[in-house]
């Protein structure tokens, strides 16, 4: 029973604790910018209704705030199932191809005059992210137990593919290169109301399928024997995962440009936070991917803030700030042996 009440009691500080950090980026991500004045004085300007800095505060750091929160939510939800599926803690959407194959999608869209705004680039991001995610289960189910390390390699080699033959179609047209260079570095910056208006819904459908099929997702560390004897259908269980997978991605694709590495720095930091929660003794895959989810958002606010900051009163690319972070860490964890598969 004590031990019960301990990690009930670290579980709740670890949640508490969470959604504290997050409640306070979000205040700041109201509150720096390019502007000069205080969050106060913003505040009272739109609650007023006047215009300036008022509606910037609305209309631009609000829609980038909670576009942050649900893209960081989406992006580390995507990392933990692919990781789930693949048994495999180096899978991370980013680094597997996923989001370079949405990216290519958008281009295409983009190419034949069909993927201009944010909603029209939904269905080529999840068309290119769908056919990235098909090698990437594919390979995994093959390397799971074997070598991980492989996985990440066809990843490289997808997303240098596929970033190539992106540049190929954007340089044969100069204005969508100018128009869509920087989204191809992923930024939040330029995110309308909407655009968050048009692709929140999508967001939060494959959020909430996502966890929908945790339960059943848990039955996959059994091996498929055991899936099928808790009444589970493996192969359709893993089309369905990666399918939600790929529509977390895309739609962030589609919403901010390729964000690489959150799908792998969310779910290690919140392994640090909870231990407990991702080991076979209470196994509760819900309860990972909503932590997770939190984690991931309170993780991308904070980078979007630093990459206000860094090169002021210019804008970092959010992807180069997250690369500073992900990059020593995937290092970190293809040396590590005993990391590269999950519990």
């Amino acid at each position: 029973m004590k031990i019960h009440s301990r990690l009930a009691v670290g579980s709740s500080v670890a949640w508490l604790g969470t959604l504290g950090v997050l409640a306070v980026l979000s205040v700041l991500s109201m509150a720096l910018g390019a502007s000069e004045n205080s969050l106060a004085s913003n505040l009272q300007a739109m609650l007023n209704k006047e215009q300036g800095d008022g509606g910037v505060l609305l209309n631009l750091r609000l829609p980038r705030t909670i576009a942050a929160i649900l893209l960081g939510a989406a992006l580390a939800v995507a990392g933990s199932l692919m990781q789930s599926l693949t048994r495999n803690r180096l899978a991370e959407p980013g680094l597997l191809g996923v989001n370079a194959g949405a990216a290519l999608g958008v281009v295409l869209g983009m190419t034949f005059g069909m993927g201009e705004s944010g909603l029209a680039r939904l269905p080529w991001a999840l068309a290119g992210a769908l056919l990235a995610n098909a090698f990437v289960v594919a390979a995994g189910v093959r390397t799971r137990h074997s070598a991980p390390l492989r996985l990440v390699l066809l990843g490289v080699a997808l997303s240098a593919s596929f970033q190539g033959l992106s540049s190929t179609l954007l340089l044969s047209n100069s204005n969508y290169y100018d128009q869509y260079r920087f989204w191809l570095l992923g930024s939040l910056a330029g995110i309308t109301p909407s655009m968050l208006q048009a692709l929140a819904p999508s967001l939060i459908l494959a959020l909430v399928a996502s966890f929908a099929l945790a339960r059943p997702l848990a039955s996959l560390g059994f091996g498929d024997e055991g899936a099928r004897s808790l009444g589970q259908r493996p192969a359709l269980l893993r089309a369905s995962v990666a399918s939600f997978a790929a529509l977390l991605c895309a739609a962030s694709v589609a919403l901010a440009g390729p964000i690489a590495f959150m799908g792998l720095l969310a779910p290690f930091v919140a392994r640090q936070l909870r231990p407990k929660l991702f080991t076979q003794h209470e196994l509760s895959q819900r309860g990972q991917l909503l932590f997770c989810a939190s984690v991931g958002a309170a993780l991308l606010l904070l980078t979007d803030i630093s990459a206000r900051l860094v090169a002021m009163p210019f804008e970092t690319p959010i992807s180069v700030m997250s690369a500073c972070l992900g990059a020593p860490l995937l290092i970190y964890l293809a040396r590590n042996r005993r990391s590269q598969v999950a519990a």
